[in-house]
C-alpha cells in the first residue's frame, strides 16, 4: 500500500473514508471511525482512518455509532476538534499511555 492510500483512506470495497461535518457547532458527523477510546460530556477520543481525533466541548452525547460503517453522530456544544498522531489508528494500551 502506498503512503498516499494509507493516509487518504484505502480504496476498494472495505474502504472507510474519513470526513467530518459540523452543523452550527451543535451537531457533528464523523465517518471513517475505527475505534472509540473514551467519551464523556467534555471529551471524545476516537481513532479514524486518518489517525487520532479528539472532540472537546460541553454536554457531548454520542447519538449513533456504527462499527460496521465507521460512522458516528455527536450532539452538544462543540468547542474544538483536534487531530493527533496520524500514524496511530487504534487505541494505545494502558501501559502505552503511561509512557506517552
Amino acid at each position: 500500500m502506498s503512503k498516499r492510500n494509507r493516509f487518504e483512506g484505502e480504496t476498494g470495497a472495505n474502504a472507510k473514508l474519513h470526513s467530518i461535518i459540523v452543523e452550527g457547532r451543535k451537531k457533528l458527523s464523523v465517518s471513517g471511525v475505527t475505534d472509540v477510546d473514551i467519551f464523556d460530556e467534555k471529551e471524545i477520543l476516537l481513532y479514524t482512518t486518518m489517525g487520532e481525533l479528539v472532540i472537546r466541548g460541553r454536554e457531548l452525547h454520542v447519538n449513533a455509532m456504527s462499527v460496521e460503517s465507521g460512522e458516528m453522530a455527536v450532539e452538544g456544544e462543540i468547542c474544538s476538534i483536534i487531530y493527533g498522531e496520524r500514524e496511530r489508528k487504534s487505541a494505545v494500551s494502558a501501559l502505552g499511555r503511561l509512557f506517552r
